[in-house]
Formats: structure tokens, sequence, C-alpha cells
């Protein structure tokens, strides 16, 4: 596409309001309408100003020819009916996590947008960060060796939601970045997931997440609603190198350590030790790569236009969004049956 790609924003609630300053902000993207059943709503969003067109028809949006793609932030629930229309009129989308609140209907909408050669894009905002970038470009370039763990903490004092649990509120973030940081060839293989609801508020509170790697390695994820201290911390260990990225640290996000546990080959070790010693202890230097300060949403909505106008899958596709519903209902079966490894399903043919 050789003009700007006229841009509706679906939803002018909570996150709505960042896709539309993100999307006025991106070169080659013009924002055409702001869409919500409350019409007042949105225009407080644009300011009096704007020249922005505002709209309740979504329908009549979707027919607007000036409209070539849809950002969606309405409710969860709504996901897949406002997808699948704009599929089906011919728009680009970019849909907030989760995709769906189920894989199969996920998988109908990655079908819509393949089956129509448009670009399926998740909102999975952390995969934007510069951390979780320069995370990425580490653990794919094989500097930190191989993988061995990963070891992710994301707990507050959080908003106890009515219609999801902990894990479908929380973990949806550290499974996003767990399935961008994977180097090619490892997948998850099954999840065990036990939590708890000390408020007996009828959902779960407190979770943690086990999900097993198809090289041998373990990821680990901790959500918490109840916690009176936020923290946001990622490690994850590789066989030269270990990595820690603690998300409230401004000064140093990424700590780079040269410091790990190596094996030894017994027949090496003399016969008095070779008993006693098997490892060694590797300590060396930390670095605290330079990282850029860029609002992950800017490089999002970047990534969209690019996808559109290269005509190629997004980083965070609708594929990807597959993948964490899979891990999503995995991780659910297992709270449902105390503890048991669930086998990771769903890869589409």
């Amino acid at each position: 596409m050789s003009t700007d790609i006229g841009v509706a924003v679906i939803g002018a609630g909570y996150w709505g309001p960042n896709l539309v300053r993100n999307a006025q902000a991106t070169p080659g993207m013009r924002l055409e309408y702001l869409v919500d059943l409350n019409e007042q709503r949105a225009r407080t969003v644009l300011g009096d100003y704007s020249t922005v067109r505002v709209s309740s028809d979504l329908a009549a949006v979707l027919a607007d020819p000036a409209v070539h793609a849809v950002a969606i932030a309405t409710p969860a629930g709504t996901h897949v009916e406002v997808a699948l229309a704009a599929l089906a009129a011919g728009k680009h989308v970019l849909v907030e996590k989760p995709l769906a609140s189920n894989w199969a209907d996920g998988a109908a909408v990655v079908h819509a947008a393949e089956d129509a050669g448009l670009v399926l894009m998740l909102d999975h905002t952390y995969c934007y960060t510069p951390a979780v970038q320069h995370l990425r470009a580490l653990v794919r370039s094989g500097e930190l060796g191989e993988l061995q763990y990963l070891d992710s903490v994301r707990i507050n004092l959080g908003l106890v939601q009515a219609d999801v649990d902990v894990v479908w509120d929380l973990a949806p973030h550290d499974l996003s970045i767990l399935d961008s940081l994977l180097p090619d060839g490892v997948v998850p293989v099954s999840v065990s997931a036990r939590g708890s609801d000390p408020l007996s508020c009828g959902q779960v509170c407190v979770a943690h997440l086990s999900i097993e790697l198809s090289n041998g390695a373990i990821a680990h994820v901790h959500v918490n609603w109840l916690s009176p201290t936020k923290v946001r911390t990622t490690i994850v260990g590789g066989s030269r190198k270990t990595v820690v990225w603690d998300d409230l640290n401004p000064a140093a996000r990424l700590a780079v350590y040269d410091r790990g546990i190596e094996t030894l080959d017994p027949s090496t070790l003399g016969a008095d030790v070779r008993n006693q010693t098997r490892v060694s202890y590797r300590i060396g230097d930390m670095v605290a790569p330079a990282l850029p300060e860029k609002e992950a949403l800017r490089t999002m909505m970047a990534e969209f236009h690019a996808a559109i106008t290269e005509g190629r899958p997004a980083l965070t596709d609708g594929r990807s969004g597959l993948r964490v519903l899979a891990l999503l209902e995995a991780a659910s079966e297992s709270l449902r049956n105390q503890g048991v490894a669930v086998p990771v399903a769903g890869v589409l043919a």
C-alpha cells in the first residue's frame, strides 16, 4: 500500500485511548474513527478539536473504504465477534489480548484472517518493550547458550475480576513473552498449574504455572492479585549466561550475568575428588546493556503498519495469540484437576 493506512479504533474504554494516541503518532497511519457505543465517551477521548470521526455504528465504519484496518479494544468477550466482522469486511485486525475466550474460537479467527490474506495481530504489548526485544535477541542468537529455565513473577495488589481468574488476567503477558523468546524448535509440551482462592470470591487469585518445554527446560510463572508489593521480574537462564529482567528498575531493566554452574566430566577428575565434585562455578562479569526509552505501544503500532505494507505476519501474529490460548486452556484444565500435567494442544494445519 502506497498511501496511509486508514485505521478505526474500536472501543474508547480503558485501553482504547492508548491505541488512539499511538495510531495518531505512527507515520503512515491515519486515524479515521473512534468507535464506541457511548459516543460522548469517545468524544471526550478525542478532545474538542479532533477531526477524527466518532461513531457507534460498527457496521457503517467497516463499510467505509477509507478504513483499511481496525484496532480492537472492546471487552474480551466481544473480541471474536468484532474481529470476524472486521475480517469479513476486508480489514486488517489488531486485537487486544486475549484473542478469544477459548482455543476453538481463536482458531476460527486465525483461519478467517489467513483465508482472506489479511494481517491478524495480537496486542501483546510487553513483546515490544526494548527490554524484551533485547532479551529475545540474546536468547535466539545463542548468546545465553541452551535455554535451561525461565522464572517469571508478576504480582501486585490487583483488582479481583468477576469474569476471569488471575491466570487469564495476568499470565497472558508472561506467556506471550515466553512465546516470543523461545528459540526455533523449542515449544511448550505440558502445563501444571496450582492455584488458590483465599478470598472465597469464586476466582483463583494466586497461581503457579510450571511449563515443560520440548528441550527439557521448565518455565515457571507466578501470578498473584493479593501481594502488597508489586514485582515484575523474569529470569532467563542459559548454559552460558543468565539474564535478569526487572521491569520496575528503569536504571537497569536488564542485567546479563556471565555466571553459572557447569557440569564436570568425571573422567577428568582425580580419584580422590571424583565422588565429591561434579560441578564447577563460573563467576564472571555482570553487564547492564543500555536500552532506548521507547514506548512499547508505539513500536507495536509501527509493526502493525509494517506487517500490512510488507504483506507479512506480525511478530505477535494470530498464531502467537493461539499458542497463548493453548497454554491458558491447559493451565485452566490443570487447575481443575489439582495440578495434573496437561498437554499443550492446538497446532493449526
